[in-house]
C-alpha cells in the first residue's frame, strides 16, 4: 500500500473524527413526570417542540430529567447542566428568555349536565352553597384561583390538587366523577386531560384576564437559557418566528388553549 494513500487515508480518518467530536448537542431541562408538558418518554408538546428545534439547529437532542420546582434553575441552567428550558413565564427574572411564542389561560371546568354557566369568579353559581371548587396547589400554595376564590370569602369551598406526576388528571376526574361541582385550572394541563371528555365536560376561559386590583389569570410562555447567552436566545426567536405554525399546531393537538400575543410582543418580535 503506497504512503500518499495511507496519508489520504489518515486524513480522511481525521475528518470524520473531527466532525464526530464537534457535533452540535443541545441539552434540554425537562421534568420527566409532567405532563402534557414532558415526560422521560418523550410524549410531552414541549418535547415535540424540543424535537422540531434540534432538526432544525442540526443538534443532538438530549435531556437533562429533574422535577421542575424550587431551585431547579439555579441548580441546573445557571449550573451549566443543561442549555434551556421549552417553557418558562416570560420574562422571568433568572433566566434569559426569548419572546413569548404561546399565552394561556386558567379555565374553568365542570360537567355539561350541571349548567353552571362559569365565566367569572362572580359568577352566580360559583356563590351557591356548599359548592365544592378544585383548585391546583403549587409548593404548598394555591394558584392564582385560590387567591381569587379567598378573596371572595369562599375559602371553605376549596379543595386542594397536586396535579404534578402521576396526579396530573386527578382535578379532571374528580370533576367527572361528581366528587368536587368545579375546577379553575391552568389551560393547558385543562385542555389536555379533558380532551377524551369533551362531551361531558364544559371548559371556559376565566375572565376578565386580570382580577383587580392586579391577580392575573393569563401567561404568556417563552424559551429561557442562561443570561449572557444571547446567541442561542437569538437562534431560538428565529426558530419560533420560522416555525409559529408547527408550534402552534402542536399546541392545538394537545388542547392548549391559545390566547393572542399581545400587540408588545409582536412588535418585539418583528424587530428581532
Amino acid at each position: 500500500m503506497s504512503l500518499p494513500f495511507l496519508k489520504f487515508a489518515a486524513g480522511i480518518l481525521m475528518i470524520a473524527v473531527s466532525g464526530t467530536a464537534q457535533a452540535r448537542e443541545l441539552r434540554v431541562c425537562a421534568d420527566p413526570n409532567n405532563m402534557p408538558f414532558s415526560n422521560r418518554s418523550e410524549n410531552g408538546f414541549e418535547n415535540r417542540i424540543a424535537e422540531l428545534l434540534a432538526k432544525d439547529l442540526k443538534a443532538h437532542l438530549t435531556y437533562v430529567w429533574q422535577r421542575m420546582g424550587r431551585g431547579f434553575v439555579r441548580e441546573y441552567l445557571n449550573q451549566s447542566k443543561c442549555d434551556l428550558l421549552i417553557g418558562i413565564p416570560a420574562n422571568y427574572g433568572p433566566v434569559l428568555t426569548t419572546s413569548p411564542y404561546y399565552r394561556s389561560t386558567y379555565v374553568f371546568v365542570s360537567r355539561r349536565d350541571q349548567r353552571l354557566n362559569l365565566v367569572s369568579f362572580d359568577s352566580p353559581a360559583l356563590h351557591e352553597s356548599g359548592l365544592k371548587i378544585g383548585v391546583q396547589v403549587l409548593d404548598e400554595q394555591y394558584t392564582p384561583p385560590g387567591e381569587a376564590l379567598a378573596r371572595r370569602g369562599l375559602q371553605s369551598e376549596i379543595v386542594g390538587f397536586n396535579t404534578s406526576g402521576e396526579g396530573a388528571d386527578s382535578i379532571i376526574r374528580s370533576v367527572l366523577k361528581h366528587q368536587i361541582n368545579a375546577a379553575v385550572v391552568w389551560g393547558p394541563l385543562a385542555g389536555y386531560f379533558a380532551q377524551k371528555y369533551r362531551s361531558s365536560l364544559q371548559l371556559a376561559a376565566v375572565e376578565p384576564e386580570v382580577d383587580p386590583p392586579g391577580l392575573p389569570f393569563t401567561f404568556a410562555i417563552s424559551m429561557g437559557v442562561r443570561k449572557g447567552n444571547i446567541a442561542l436566545r437569538d437562534e431560538l426567536e428565529k426558530f419560533l418566528i420560522e416555525r409559529r405554525a408547527e408550534i402552534s399546531g402542536i399546541l392545538n393537538q394537545y388542547g392548549v388553549p391559545q390566547l393572542p400575543l399581545s400587540p408588545a410582543t409582536a412588535i418585539q418580535r418583528a424587530a428581532n
